[in-house]
């Protein structure tokens, strides 16, 4: 049973406790079930939950049954309902991660629902001006520009060719008067991967902002978001971030806030409020007076958060620090490697671009159902969808899991 010592101490607890025991050697599959029950190699959909992050999520239950019934820690930093705990770590190892300033850093509900953000926050839908898109971009981002489209919104989606996104197909279609570039760092599709770099200089050059979405980037390649100029990138945590569904992170370059409408309001964006309306009150000429934070979340965060998520997030983004995410990649760039070479010898034609290094590689079908059967029988999961084949491996993948995957193909 915990001790009240313990629950008081336990939220970010568990995550202090990563961030000093020795990093784990990779394959890493103490710290995971998932192989209990499946060969899983579909870490690109959702990311099986380890051990620890799900004993960080426990500890924070265990205290929300207790209630607050220490009134005098409400406001403690090991409180997690406070704006402090857990949250805090979080997002500072978050922003660690992308080597960006925590205070670039808004807590969002999902990916989607920062690049709805960014969108209102540049007013957006707007006479004279355009937004420029990609085919490999996500469907619910393609049918958010869509649907602005029918709204009157002049946008352009570039067309992919041989499963690429070329830049000078892009350099066609922005122009002084485009707002917005948005695109996926990694395609969800078929893993291509944009110059980031060469598609900001691009922009800037005639005054557009770039929006990456960096969901199926962050966590298992590098991400430098400093080094590639881009104004805005969002993701969710419950993939390569090993968290769970409910909570995200907007990133937005300080430099940029200036040139945005304040697209919610919440008092999350606050550093203080005070009432001047009830008895004690000290007078004021307002009925009310507030600061507002002058960073991301003075601009984008709203209402309450998925606490247990951040619990979760403040273990495993430690963890992801200690295995080191260069280590990470080149894990499952290996994996990836003998994918690349053996699957297209079993029928299966890769449509990821050679020059892509994101954590997931995509082959044709020529009979989905065929393969997913043969998948299922052998308890082997992939991303099988619109005659193509998404693999994903992650950290707790080996070269067993790859051989599994292969005999079932050839089966």
């Amino acid at each position: 049973m915990l001790s009240r010592r313990h629950l008081l101490a336990a939220p970010g607890a568990l995550a202090a406790s990563a961030a000093t025991t020795p990093a784990p050697t990779l394959p890493d599959k103490a710290n995971f079930r998932v192989q209990q029950f499946e060969t899983c190699l579909n870490n690109g959909r959702w990311h099986p939950l380890s051990n620890g992050a799900r004993q960080a999520a426990e500890q924070y239950q265990e205290y929300k049954q207790r209630g607050i019934w220490d009134r005098s820690g409400l406001w403690a930093p090991t409180n997690p309902n406070s704006h402090s705990g857990s949250q805090v770590e979080t997002k500072r190892l978050f922003a660690q991660l992308i080597n960006a300033s925590p205070d670039e850093i808004a807590f969002v509900q999902s990916t989607t629902a920062g690049e709805n953000l960014v969108v209102r926050a540049l007013g957006l839908p707007a006479k004279g001006a355009n937004i420029v898109t990609d085919g490999l971009h996500f469907e619910g981002s393609l049918y958010l520009y869509d649907a602005l489209r029918q709204q009157g919104q002049d946008v352009r989606i570039v067309k992919p060719r041989d499963w690429r996104i070329d830049l000078k197909d892009l350099e066609r279609v922005i122009d002084k008067n485009t707002r917005l570039v948005a695109v996926s760092l990694i395609s969800y599709i078929n893993g291509f991967q944009h110059d980031l770099k060469q598609l900001c200089d691009l922009a800037h050059s005639r005054g557009a902002l770039v929006y990456a979405d960096i969901i199926q980037a962050a966590g298992a390649m590098p991400v430098d978001v400093k080094a590639s100029g881009v104004d805005f990138a969002a993701t969710a945590s419950y993939k390569w971030l090993m968290g769970d569904f409910g909570l995200g992170f907007l990133y937005a370059k300080k430099a940029s806030l200036a040139k945005l409408e304040r697209p919610v309001y919440s008092y999350r964006q606050l550093s203080g409020f005070s009432n001047h309306m009830f008895p004690y009150d000290a007078p004021a000429p307002n009925h009310v007076q507030w600061k507002q934070l002058d960073n991301a979340a003075g601009y984008f965060e709203q209402g309450t958060l998925a606490n247990a998520v951040s619990e979760t997030l403040a273990y495993s983004l430690n963890y992801i620090h200690r295995l080191g995410v260069d280590q990470i990649h080149q894990h499952s760039q290996s994996l990836i490697a003998r994918l690349r070479r053996e699957v297209p010898r079993l029928g299966h034609a890769l449509v990821t671009p050679e020059s892509s290094r994101g954590p997931l590689v995509t082959f044709e079908l020529k009979d989905p159902a065929s393969i997913q059967a043969k998948l299922n029988r052998a308890k082997v999961d992939v991303t099988v969808s619109d005659h193509r084949m998404r693999v994903s491996p992650s950290v707790y993948n080996d070269q067993a899991d790859i051989d599994r995957l292969l005999e079932a193909l050839a089966s």
